[in-house]
């Protein structure tokens, strides 16, 4: 009998990695780089041209999982995901590189400005 929150984390790590996987293909590659450049550094255009393909190729991936296609499956699968993070940095990491994508770094500054 296995241990599930062994088996759990070894499982979204999994389909993280090939959704970075099939990020970095040339099928979305050229699809991402075209949303990125419509986008230009315009969040609120960047949340409309880019985070859907991203969605779209963690659908397409996340299907192999056994999560439902369509909205239902990625948000069930996101959920997951943001529960599964905070105790699992591997999948936390994997996670952040995905969201880097289509969200930008975000710079705090460290000394207090009066």
């Amino acid at each position: 009998m296995h241990c599930v929150q062994c088996i759990l984390p070894n499982y979204f790590s999994a389909a993280l990695s090939e959704i970075l996987d099939a990020i970095a293909t040339a099928e979305y590659t050229g699809k991402l780089s075209e949303s990125k450049e419509k986008a230009g550094n315009d969040m609120q255009k960047m949340m409309q041209y880019v985070f859907p393909v991203i969605v779209q190729i963690q659908m397409d991936v996340i299907k192999n999982y056994g999560f439902p296609e369509g909205r239902d499956g990625i948000v069930h699968f996101s959920q997951l995901i943001r529960n599964m993070e905070r105790d699992d940095e591997e999948v936390a990491h994997l996670h952040s590189q995905i969201r880097a994508h289509f969200l930008p770094p975000v710079h705090i500054n460290t000394e207090a400005s009066l």
